[in-house]
């Protein structure tokens, strides 16, 4: 027998003294202490830099470049753990009081916990039998999910890797659904202010730039449904069939959401897939509260969720949601020949484009259970009134401001052209940053903006006057 082979997998290298061993695969016939001490040790260190978060700044200040080479012994529980710090030392901080730049909240403690145990279980849902207690329950959560949006009954779903390959599957069922699999000149329509993934969605499915036809915006920044009644006809007249129309909940500078109601009444009437990007703002249909910011999201075919941009869902976690669920299998099913047949309701791997999938359900449910419907509706709660207190104290004549019904506000000083604003976003973003004050610089038509996202729980009242002392302060110079 080789050397190699004569050393158990579960066994650990040999270590200094004073390092704990931790064995590289954990026994499956006995507790291990080791593993337990292990990773207490690590939920200690992680626990420690959350606590710490307000003591650094929402970027870390040097750029850290941890040693990626594999050496020919493993490494100690001790020197694993110092690896952990390493990088944690050189990560985004989005625990932060002044984290307002992106849709990245701190995370739920109750996620945090489940993606732990969803990495222990290491369950695949590909197919039933290798996740049976996970693969029934994303089924039975999509379908409370879908309901709660106000889809209809037996509308349900299943979880994606993102927003962008929620709406990626969106499109391509949606074109499956209308028989244009074979056409290159069907178009998608959707506001000015989509998202970029529907481009990049269109080039996936080997469609020209051509196929993605922009609608033009209101002043609120929704889809303006005149003018997409007139680019469907154009688009009849002109020979170009439509796989769908796109319309979105949360507009990714402003927060505008388009008129649902108006564009499904436009769609259904003509027998066109509405499909709605809510990545942004689906998660406000959740509660009664806030369903208003989202009217008519149940009327879409399918509707793209993003529990992680606001909820505190630690990543992935994405839906994708269809009032007729049964077209993800007809768009995406080829047959899981070696597995053993579905017993409750179909392969996950039958549902969408991924094959295997991580136990990602598991840190959505349980978030979810930890928050409560109350405590959804208090998250949402406090990212509106934090936006419409910014908003406020921000005003101010000499900038222009652009917010929807959601908790995204971006601003500008007035009459600056594109090279002053570049100038003036930048420094006051860096100026911000100085004070612990994250800030993203969108650009925005034609020119960059500040924008805030204030989903951030944490973001106290004293940290918004200070933003609001620093941005005036620009504008005296």
């Amino acid at each position: 027998m080789a050397a190699a082979d004569s050393v158990p997998l579960a066994s650990a290298p040999s270590v200094p003294p004073g390092c704990q061993p931790v064995a590289a695969f954990p026994a499956p016939d006995q507790f291990d202490p080791a593993l337990c001490a292990f990773l207490e040790r690590a939920s200690e260190q992680l626990s420690r830099w959350l606590g710490s978060a307000a003591l650094r700044a929402p970027l870390p200040l040097l750029s850290v470049l941890p040693d990626v080479m594999v050496s020919p012994a493993g490494r100690t529980g001790d020197e694993l753990l110092a690896d952990l710090q390493l990088v944690m030392d050189g990560a985004y901080n989005p625990n932060h009081p002044g984290a307002l730049a992106h849709l990245d909240p701190p995370p739920l403690a109750a996620s945090i916990a489940a993606e732990l145990v969803c990495a222990g279980l290491n369950n695949n849902l590909l197919a039933e039998e290798l996740s049976p207690s996970l693969s029934h329950l994303e089924r039975l959560l999509c379908r409370w999910l879908a309901q709660r949006l106000g889809l209809p009954e037996g509308a349900g779903g299943v979880l994606a890797s993102g927003g962008t390959l929620s709406n990626l599957m969106a499109l391509v069922t949606a074109r499956h659904r209308a028989g244009l699999a074979v056409e290159p000149r069907a178009v998608v329509l959707a506001s000015g202010d989509a998202h970029v993934s529907l481009r990049k969605a269109l080039g996936v499915m080997g469609l020209p730039a051509d196929a993605l036809v922009s609608v033009p915006v209101t002043g609120d920044g929704g889809l303006d449904p005149s003018a997409l009644e007139g680019l469907l006809q154009a688009q009849q007249r002109a020979g170009r069939s439509v796989i769908a129309v796109v319309a979105t909940a949360g507009t990714t500078v402003r927060g505008a959401v388009d008129p649902l109601s108006q564009i499904a009444s436009l769609c259904r009437s003509r027998g066109i897939w509405l499909h709605v990007d809510g990545a942004i703002g689906a998660v406000f249909g959740l509660v009664e509260t806030h369903r208003h910011r989202v009217e008519g999201l149940g009327l879409a075919d399918s509707i793209t969720v993003n529990p992680q941009k606001l909820l505190g869902i630690s990543k992935c976690s994405s839906l994708l949601l269809l009032a007729r669920p049964a077209a993800l299998g007809s768009a995406f099913a080829t047959g899981l020949p070696y597995m053993e047949p579905s017993w409750g309701g179909g392969h996950g791997g039958e549902w969408g484009l991924q094959g295997t999938r991580p136990g990602d359900v598991l840190k959505l449910w349980l978030g979810l259970r930890q928050l409560g419907l109350d405590g959804i509706a208090a998250v949402l709660d406090g990212a509106i009134q934090r936006r419409r207190s910014l908003q406020q104290l921000l005003g101010d004549e000499r900038l222009q401001m652009l917010a929807g019904r959601l908790h995204l506000l971006a601003f500008i000083p007035r009459d600056l052209d594109a090279a002053a604003a570049a100038r003036w976003s930048q420094n006051t973003r860096h100026q911000l940053l100085t004070q612990g004050l994250m800030l993203s610089r969108p650009l925005y038509g034609g020119r960059h903006h500040l924008k805030a996202v204030l989903g951030n729980p944490h973001t106290r009242p004293a940290d918004l006057e200070r933003l609001v002392a620093i941005v005036r302060g620009s504008l005296e110079r």
